[in-house]
Parts: C-alpha cells; structure tokens; sequence
C-alpha cells in the first residue's frame, strides 16, 4: 500500500510539472515604445509600451516594467506572482504633455532571466 502512494505521488508531480511547464529557454522580457516622432508644444501625447515575455506564470513573470521622460522616472508597473501580467504580450500607455523636445526610455524584467534592455525613442518639437 505505501508503495502505491508514493507511485501515486511521483506520478501527480511528474503530471503537475508537464501541465506548467513552458518553453525550455530563458526568457528576459522585452519592451518596445511606440510614439509619435514629432508634435507641436502643448500636446498630449500617449506612449505605448509593448512588453513581450514567454511564461507569464506564478513562478516566472515580468515583475516590473517603468518609463522615464528625460531621465525621470514617470510611468511604474510592478507585478508578483499573484498579480501577473495578463499575458505574454501585453501593453501599458502612458499620457504625456509635450513642453519640450522628449527622451523616452522603457525597460521590462523578468524576475528569473533580467531584462534584453532598455528601449529608447525621442519625440522632437515641429
């Protein structure tokens, strides 16, 4: 009997770790900003940010994604294991009033892998 448990056992770990199982390759999150490259002084701009990052799970995630206007941090998103991303791809905007020719830089980690690095775009004045 206790050699059918421990059967048992393994056999429900082996089927739990197949049905979490994700690609066998480390992931780093990755984002991409999506902006106009020109605007007039006074507008209102939204910044999209694109974060790319395979197994979204309660134990590999992207876990923090920011954008910086001219090197200030100005936009956070911070996840954990129970407030996941909702997705592999996902998107965050941001509204931003243009006074001023703009630096935008964006990053998105991984908590397992990093991050592929920051992204960065400039909106300038017409």
């Amino acid at each position: 009997m206790k050699n059918g448990r421990v059967f048992g056992t393994i056999c429900f770990t082996l089927l739990m770790m197949l049905a979490l199982a994700q690609p066998g390759y480390a992931d780093k999150s990755s984002v991409t900003i999506s902006a106009p490259e020109a605007v007039t002084v006074g507008s209102e701009v939204v910044v999209k940010l694109t974060i790319t990052h395979s197994g979204n799970n309660f134990i590999h995630y992207t876990n923090w994604v920011y954008l910086k206007v001219n090197g200030k941090e100005f936009s956070r998103w911070d996840f954990t294991s129970k407030n996941r991303p909702e997705e592999a791809v996902f998107v965050r905007e941001a509204k931003i009033l243009v006074g001023e020719p703009i630096e935008l830089i964006a990053e998105a980690n991984c908590n397992l892998h990093g991050s592929k690095g920051p992204a960065q775009k400039t909106i300038t004045i017409k």
